[in-house]
């Protein structure tokens, strides 16, 4: 079994050469960078939607505040005619003014940041957008030229392919299952031959019982790097 097995991996080791290959073209790379980011893009224009808006809000909130301070200090401007009128010491309405006054210089500085952000998120939001449209461009163009150079390659992989089918006919289907779930791990190779009692992978110092299992036939899994481990007999 354990031969068909290997034979079975060296044809998908043939598929993951050409695959690699159709991955480190420009054309794929340009198409796949579009295709995140643009997974992404609906997330990332929303948020930035809404942090404007709560920065508007809040901007809108304070300028309310401000308003109201400013119309009350008003009233504080003629100190003579309100102790003529209210009574009172001059001190007391004096610190009240200054107090008040205070209050508008710390809002004034908060509005002031708070414009300042407001405008950041305008620029940060139009970037956005323009990268998006950038990358909706290169997406519809990199799309048609991926699957050109996928195209050249589909012979080729056809071909493999139908090896591939024709092999695991020989590979009991547990195994053959194993060694899909450990392929879409990106692990390769899948299955090696154990070498000095280690893993010819990672080194893996095997143990004692592990050995005795695959002294029997067993195959085993390396608790280091997960390859499927053999021993001939």
């Amino acid at each position: 079994m354990i031969d068909e097995l290997l034979k079975y991996q060296e044809a998908d080791g043939r598929l993951r050469a050409v695959e690699r290959e159709i991955s480190s073209t420009e054309e794929h790379k340009k198409y796949m960078t579009a295709l995140k980011f643009l997974k992404k893009a609906p997330e990332k224009l929303e948020a930035l939607d809404v942090k404007a808006t709560e920065l508007r809000r809040a901007f809108e909130r304070l300028e309310a505040k401000y308003a109201e301070i400013a119309d009350t200090i008003r009233d504080y401007e003629n100190l003579d005619e309100m102790i003529g009128e209210q009574g009172g010491e001059l001190s007391f309405y004096k610190k009240s003014a200054s107090q008040i006054a205070d209050s508008l210089r710390v809002l004034k500085t908060e509005i002031n940041r708070l414009s300042s952000q407001i405008e950041e998120a305008s620029a940060e939001y139009q970037a956005a957008k323009k990268q998006t449209i950038a990358m909706q461009k290169q997406y519809k163009e990199y799309k048609e030229k991926d699957a050109a150079v996928k195209q050249a390659h589909a012979e080729e992989i056809g071909k493999i392919e139908k090896e591939l089918a024709q092999l695991a006919k020989a590979v009991p289907a547990a195994t053959l299952e194993k060694y899909k779930a450990k392929r879409k791990e990106k692990l390769f190779p899948v299955v090696c031959e154990v070498a000095n009692n280690r893993c010819p992978q990672c080194g893996m110092e095997l143990s004692l019982a592990e050995m005795s299992k695959l002294d029997s036939g067993t195959l085993i899994e390396c608790d280091s790097c997960h390859r499927t481990l053999f021993k001939r007999k």
